[in-house]
């Protein structure tokens, strides 16, 4: 058995549901600590967090090559539809089994193992190695990665490089790495009308009736064109909620949640700015509604440089494969640490399986992955 696959399985088989570790960070300070790292925890609400760093010999004048990653996992749903159960992890099939397999334990056990080779094969390094691992990335993300960076930011401390262990590769290991996700912006609009017999409707005003123009316009709205990384931005109803059940009664109230997934040709300013002017030019005054907005992304982008070069060509060189740059899907991590680190990018496995019953790895992506890591290492801080 290979040292990574024998520590994600070790990592896997520790029950982790958001916001708890399951003292995988116990094993991971263990780990480092053995090879010369300065291991801290800190503790924000219900929330462990490691910072872990090994400086190399140009102390903090060299380049820090940052491996940030979550040991938090999300729940099992329902256990009798797992083949084998979720925290027992089982090699079947030419795969590997359990939560957090792809999302993203075997990543962290990838980080780990490619720097103890590197360590060993580089004891006098020039840069420094540092992982930053957090157990609220599945949840509400507010004691995690966002709180580590403001501590490191509130001490000086610069990072050069970071890789982010999500789960990017959508066929086949090594094909997607991410430089960049877009901004995730929700609001929650509370259209104001008069509740009123349905036979009367001159006694009433109908909120749906009054949003309903706003909303066309900015189903239709063109919010730009995206850019070489990006797509469009993008605005979505999620819910629609009005009326009391009854048949003959006007709601007094709509209430519509919505949500903008931006690219960087706009802000969240900017996105909110125009859906007012909309709202007043399709007849909805200030007094007639409310919005709550909640942020919880801004859009971030690492443009083609070292570190993306650096890593695409260890892909290749392990693999064969040419990897795309991508900004699809979420929002993760990577967006609390841009406003840190000039260079972050996110690369790890398939991730066709993350979130689902029977998650899994491909057993033959895991040396390969640990290998893509440490050949990143050996480009960027040897």
């Amino acid at each position: 058995m290979s040292a990574t696959l024998s520590l994600a399985e070790d990592l896997i088989r520790r029950p982790s549901i958001t916001p708890a570790d399951g003292d995988c960070q116990a094993r991971l300070r263990e780990r480092l600590g053995a090879v010369g790292f300065e291991c801290e925890t800190l503790v924000f609400g219900d929330v462990v967090n490691l910072w872990a760093v090994r400086r190399g010999a140009q102390g903090r004048e060299g380049k820090l090559l940052v491996f940030a990653g979550h040991t938090d996992v999300v729940p099992t749903g329902p256990l009798p539809e797992w083949t084998s159960a979720p925290f027992a992890p089982t090699r079947r099939d030419g795969k590997l089994f359990g939560r957090g397999a792809a999302d993203m334990k075997t990543s962290i056990a990838g980080f780990v193992v490619a720097i103890e080779e590197f360590v060993a094969a580089h004891p006098r390094h020039a840069g420094s190695v540092a992982l930053l691992i957090t157990s609220d990335e599945e949840g509400p993300s507010v004691n995690g990665t966002v709180k580590v960076v403001e501590a490191l930011r509130a001490r000086g401390e610069r990072l050069d490089y970071c890789i982010v262990g999500e789960p990017t590769s959508v066929d086949t290991l090594g094909d997607t790495i991410k430089n960049g996700r877009r901004g995730s912006l929700s609001g929650r609009l509370r259209v104001r009308g008069v509740q009123g017999h349905i036979a009367y409707p001159h006694l009433a005003r109908n909120p749906v009736h009054m949003a309903a123009p706003a909303l066309a316009a900015l189903v239709d709205t063109v919010w730009d064109a995206g850019n070489a990384y990006f797509p469009p931005t993008s605005w979505q109803i999620s819910n629609y909620h009005a009326g009391t059940g009854a048949s003959n009664v006007i709601a007094g109230e709509a209430v519509i949640d919505f949500n903008f997934r931006f690219s960087t040709e706009n802000t969240a300013d900017t996105l909110k700015a125009r859906v007012a002017d909309i709202l007043a030019r399709h007849g909805l005054d200030a007094g007639d509604y409310t919005i709550d907005w909640h942020l919880s992304g801004q859009p971030f982008l690492t443009p083609q440089g070292d570190l993306s070069d650096a890593i695409g060509a260890a892909i290749h060189a392990e693999t064969g494969v040419r990897a795309a740059l991508s900004t699809t899907g979420g929002t993760s991590d990577g967006r609390f640490i841009a406003t840190l680190c000039e260079q972050v990018v996110e690369f790890g496995p398939v991730n066709a399986s993350i979130h689902k019953i029977d998650e899994h790895v491909a057993l033959d992506a895991i040396e390969p992955l640990k290998n893509i890591y440490r050949r990143t290492l050996e480009t960027l801080v040897a």
